[in-house]
């Protein structure tokens, strides 16, 4: 692991004094960090094991002692995937909670709501930590200065898609997105990559944000299947993706289908399987994910291996207060598995902090950090104009029921 962090030559009781000036906390003995995401309603799973792959590297961390002594405490607000409640939560969070770090949010139409807040309260020098979303607003002026992220961008995602699918000769793409924010974030990463390659989408169709998986996608699976794709790319969540796939099959829709990291493998997973069993059918097959963490079955990595053992250890249980009946916790997962490394990659600089010089602020801080080892294949660095983690998108498919990374693109050769 190499040095990232600059020591501060000065007393314990200075540094005590940095920690309640920079707002990490507004108790005495805790350190808090505010969470808003979707814990109800139909994309709950995302915030849930978001909030679980946290909680098992703050639980140990705590255990251990805290950061200088001080515990972690994660105060944690339901917003439903609904912007407007992710702005209540976050004024809530600021305004009597004394938060200045939030963290985990979940969603680009959340977010992105969210961003004016953070500049409204730049007085207080309110940051947000690793967003649950690869959209641009929260990547580009003027919002780009007050957060920091973990994962690659949807466009890194959808362009790297769209760069696969043409080297396999097929360059006839059309996409099914959420009509929001996110689902305009992917479809404008898409058409990016696309344009690229001298082509364009040869078809769309949308969906509205909170659509279950019961639902009917007849209509958009018959506009798509009009244009005789040779494969199809999703951004959307869970339950919608679900749906469409289970209905393009049923419609005799073949050709590879893609989703971004957003969609909760997972949980789309265990829609499909349990629509397969109904029917009769195997929904699972050709079908690709990106993801913006490695896979947690790679126990060559390092945090893999970390976060298995923590995961194993703790078990977290979703938060009581907001989730009263839970649904059954997965064992693993990629978006738990990058809710742990968010939460070690910010308890690493919350360490470093407080060791830092203390005429620094957080976030200039922060920008110093210079590879600095989560465990994965590649160090994080931060800068100036740099406020993105990693770049690595990595591929899967579904293989005896559950997420592999992808070895061999060949069997979608065209």
């Amino acid at each position: 692991m190499t040095t990232w962090f600059r020591l501060a030559h000065s007393s314990a009781s200075l540094i005590l004094g940095l920690w309640l000036l920079v707002g990490t906390c507004h108790a005495a003995d805790d350190i808090d960090i505010g969470m808003s995401a979707a814990f109800t309603g139909p994309s709950a799973e995302l915030g849930i094991e978001l909030y679980r792959g946290s909680m098992a590297y703050f639980t140990s961390v705590n255990e251990a002692g805290g950061i200088h002594d001080r515990k972690i405490a994660l105060k944690v607000y339901d917003d439903q995937y609904d912007p407007d409640r992710a702005i209540e939560n976050t004024i809530t969070l600021i305004e009597r909670d004394g938060v200045t770090s939030l963290f985990n949010y979940v969603g680009t139409p959340t977010v992105t709501r969210v961003l004016p807040l953070l500049r409204h309260y730049q007085n207080k020098s309110v940051l947000l930590f690793f967003p649950y979303t690869g959209a641009q607003p929260h990547r580009e002026p003027p919002y780009n200065t007050f957060v920091f992220n973990l994962r690659a961008s949807y466009r890194q995602e959808t362009e790297g898609l769209v760069d696969h699918f043409v080297r396999l000769g097929r360059k006839r793409i059309a996409i099914f997105y959420q009509a929001d924010a996110y689902g305009r974030s992917g479809w404008a990463g898409v058409r990016r990559g696309l344009t690229e390659h001298g082509l364009q989408l040869v078809g769309e169709a949308t969906y509205r944000r909170g659509t279950q998986s019961t639902e009917s996608f007849q209509e958009q699976v018959n506009i798509l299947n009009a244009t005789t794709p040779d494969a199809i790319i999703i951004v959307g969540s869970y339950a919608a993706a679900a749906g469409f796939i289970r209905d393009a099959r049923d419609s005799g829709v073949t050709v590879p289908i893609a989703n971004l990291s957003f969609v909760g493998s997972e949980a789309m997973l265990q829609l499909l399987q349990a629509a397969g069993t109904a029917r009769g059918k195997d929904y699972t097959d050709n079908l690709i994910t990106s993801q913006v963490v490695p896979s947690y079955n790679d126990l060559t990595i390092p945090a893999a291996q970390q976060y298995r053992e923590m995961m194993d250890r703790y078990n977290p249980p979703p938060p009581p207060h907001l989730v009263t009946v839970p649904p059954q916790p997965f064992h693993y997962s990629f978006t738990s598995f990058e809710g742990f490394l968010n939460a070690k990659l910010l308890t690493a600089l919350l360490r470093g902090r407080a060791q830092a010089a203390p005429s620094a602020s957080f976030s200039s801080f922060i920008e110093t950090v210079r590879e600095y080892d989560i465990g994965v294949a590649n160090l994080v660095s931060f800068g100036p104009e740099r406020h993105q983690a990693l770049d690595d998108v990595y591929y899967t498919t579904v293989q005896d029921g559950q997420f592999l990374p992808i070895t061999d693109w060949s069997r979608w050769q065209r």
